[in-house]
């Protein structure tokens, strides 16, 4: 990706590349931050191959870090800023990295006895090591680019190895479907350290495009300030979209945006609807896929309006399949489990050998290794994919990878929990947890957003003096569903 933003600083370089709160920088000026921050890794002792943990905010900085780690062969662990103790120290333990990047006025992050540089000191100009190329990437393109963590079965998240060849082919065949425009401006609201949002950076690199990472929280200018930065492209989960369409349809005034785009969860029918005409004449671009190989589909513009329910073809240069429970491809209509080969596989999972046997295993036509997604859906006789749901524990909520194991672990670290379990949502979208404790609801539901994250926080907790169990000793997750609700989200 390195070649990439030198390929944009010289074809765009006065053009601007990312704007945040503080200012806007050129694709020039960021292709010369990201070569300070290469030299000054270096000089920090960062050598090739090791890894970077960032919790710096969206933005300019952090775009600098990102291609400066990756320039100088390293590779970078996004993680949200407002991280915990918890999360982090998972990711200390399990990711080793050698360095955590920070931003210069934030407090002192929750990582023990890790090094922590401020993001001012990898921007600074200084000498230059010899070690490290000016202007080319130090990284092999087998090597390791990013370390990205994202839930798993284990209860804890487990990090994807992303080479660079992957990533970079993953990237090129999304820009290939969504053809963004240099002079699009793509307003990003997703967090950078979640897939979708960080390669919303990849994909204005390609094209030569915008990113504007804006400043707070959702409010109700927001349609306004769209206007104001001339926004063009909207990448959006469900959640974020039913937001944005409320806001806008208090502002009905026209804006420029001409491209929505969809993945983490579906957005069909009545919301897809709204959306649309929240920002009329724009195309909705539905996707499907998952961190394992970044994007597995991506539909052309308003395809679902012609093939609702569609999530597109496979990403060009792929391969995908429908396949039975033995692994038979399964006839144009019919359901079976969604596998996907091709370049953009990633390498499998960081320390978890056992997990990677079987998601990452032999393609259905013995060339390569696909991805076994564990999702259903049906292929039709054109080649487009429907997605119809999950098979385990792992689910989307508020666009959010997440699985039970994950919550009912960060549950029982807070003190005072005796057991906990937890639930895919329930048809109505509602996510609930439930718990064996002396403390309320409201202050089980405080204790895990101070783990997890608001955002990926549940809806709704249930205190019980025991959870149900069966005759075997196992929660009775069926008897949970019966059980009084209690509390809806913290205050």
């Amino acid at each position: 990706m390195v070649a990439v933003l030198d390929r944009a600083a010289r074809l765009y370089g006065g053009r601007p590349a990312v704007r945040d709160a503080a200012g806007s920088w050129t694709w020039s000026r960021l292709s010369a931050a990201s070569r300070r921050v290469a030299r000054n890794l270096a000089e920090h002792g960062v050598e090739p191959g090791g890894r970077v943990l960032s919790v710096l905010r969206p933005g300019r900085e952090f775009a600098a870090l990102l291609f400066g780690v990756l320039r100088a062969g390293c590779s970078l662990i996004p993680a949200r800023p407002e991280s915990s103790r918890f999360e982090l120290s998972h990711l200390l333990d399990d990711a080793q990295p050698v360095l955590v990047v920070a931003d210069d006025d934030a407090p002192a992050p929750p990582v023990g006895g890790a090094t922590v540089v401020r993001a001012p000191a990898l921007l600074r100009d200084g000498p230059r090591p010899a070690a490290v190329p000016d202007t080319r990437s130090a990284a092999a393109p087998s090597g390791e680019a990013l370390l990205l963590y994202t839930s798993g079965s284990t209860g804890r998240p487990k990090g994807i190895v992303c080479p660079h060849r992957a990533v970079v082919f993953a990237a090129r065949a999304i820009a290939e479907r969504l053809a963004y425009r240099p002079e699009d401006v793509v307003w990003n609201r997703l967090p950078l350290s979640f897939d979708y949002g960080l390669y919303q950076l990849f994909l204005c690199a390609l094209a030569g495009a915008e990113l504007v990472v804006p400043p707070g929280e959702l409010s109700a200018g927001e349609t306004a300030r769209l206007r104001e930065a001339g926004v063009t492209v909207l990448p959006l989960v469900p959640a974020l979209g039913a937001v944005l369409a409320r806001l806008a349809e208090r502002d009905p005034r026209p804006t420029r945006v001409r491209l929505l785009t969809n993945t983490g969860a579906a957005l069909v029918g009545a919301d897809a609807a709204r959306v649309r005409a929240a920002f009329p004449g724009s195309a909705l671009v539905c996707m499907y896929g998952m961190t394992e190989c970044k994007r597995v589909t991506a539909a052309d513009p308003d395809e679902d309006l012609a093939y609702p329910g569609t999530v597109g073809r496979a990403l060009p240069g792929t391969r995908l399949f429908v396949v039975d429970e033995r692994g038979r491809p399964r006839p144009p209509g019919t359901a079976g489990q969604i596998v996907s080969a091709g370049p953009h596989v990633m390498a499998g999972y960081h320390n978890a050998p056992e997990e990677t046997a079987r998601r990452f295993a032999p393609a259905p036509d013995g060339d390569g290794t696909a991805v076994w997604t564990g999702d259903t859906g049906r292929l039709d006789a054109d080649g487009r994919l429907y997605f119809l749901g999950r098979n385990d524990d792992l689910f989307k909520h508020r666009g959010w990878r997440m699985s039970t194991l994950e919550l009912e672990t960060a549950l029982l670290d807070v003190p005072g929990v005796r057991s906990a379990a937890a639930a895919p949502p329930a048809a109505d979208g509602v996510l609930t947890v439930w718990v064996a404790t002396d403390l309320t609801a409201p202050e089980v539901l405080r204790a895990l957003v101070e783990r997890i994250g608001a955002a990926r926080a549940p809806d709704r907790c249930v205190v019980l003096a025991e959870l149900p169990r069966t005759a075997h000793g196992k929660v009775d997750r069926a008897a949970l569903r019966t059980a009084p609700r209690t509390a809806g989200r913290p205050r």
